[in-house]
């Protein structure tokens, strides 16, 4: 008897929301997927350069460091398939072939700057300027310069991917910062050189600055 009756007020509490119970929500969850149109430049309605901008997605393997950025991966790209003109997941670059290391002899040879991505040609490399432009799409974070690219082949009319390392807007982020352009750019519209100040009082700046034209 005294079972049913505790039984019975643990049921009435929970139904008068007493006690919690835990819900598990997803990253799909916390966002409007409305905001990731093209019209809101897919999450990121203002250009990377300005103060108080704030990347608009992420897209890279670690998904569980940016709770606050749509994560295009996993669930999320079911939900973004019924939203064509919003920005799409894209489709994962195929494996890198695997190469056996030999020994050699010779001395090696003078380092050279690493090639463009497939399909890409670069315009600038390892600048301390970020592109600055009227034709910019958007912007995110991601963890290489090929899942940058992978984010232009997926949004149309994408021709031109900017990455480097800054801070602004990041939330202490390190990921790369990528941004898209409708046109190709060269070092000279390079404008953006930091300089805004972020909520803890310190400067951004642009380093390891790469341009990459998409090829014809």
């Amino acid at each position: 008897m005294k079972f049913a009756a505790t039984l019975t007020t643990l049921l009435s509490l929970v139904i008068t929301g007493a006690i919690a119970v835990p819900s598990h929500t997803t990253n799909v969850d916390a966002f409007d997927v409305d905001t990731l149109s093209r019209g809101n430049h897919f999450g990121a309605p203002q250009n990377p350069g300005r103060p108080g901008a704030k990347p608009g997605w992420y897209y890279g393997k670690h998904p569980h460091k940016h709770p606050k950025l749509p994560c295009l991966s996993g669930p999320i790209c079911k939900i973004l398939k019924k939203h064509p003109k919003h920005i799409q997941c894209p489709r994962p670059p195929p494996p890198k072939p695997t190469t056996t290391k030999t020994r050699s002899s010779t001395p090696s040879p003078t380092p050279t700057l690493p090639p463009a991505p497939p399909g890409y040609t670069a315009t600038f490399t390892n600048a301390t300027g970020a592109t600055q432009a009227d034709d910019y799409l958007t912007f995110g974070l991601v963890d290489t310069i090929e899942d940058c690219t992978a984010m232009c082949n997926t949004v149309e009319g994408c021709n031109f991917v900017n990455t480097y390392n800054d801070v602004n807007g990041k939330d202490g982020s390190t990921q790369l910062t990528c941004s898209l352009y409708t046109r190709c750019h060269t070092i000279a519209d390079a404008t953006n050189t930091g300089g805004q100040t972020q909520p803890d009082g310190s400067i951004n700046f642009i380093r390891n600055s790469d341009g990459y034209c998409k090829r014809a």
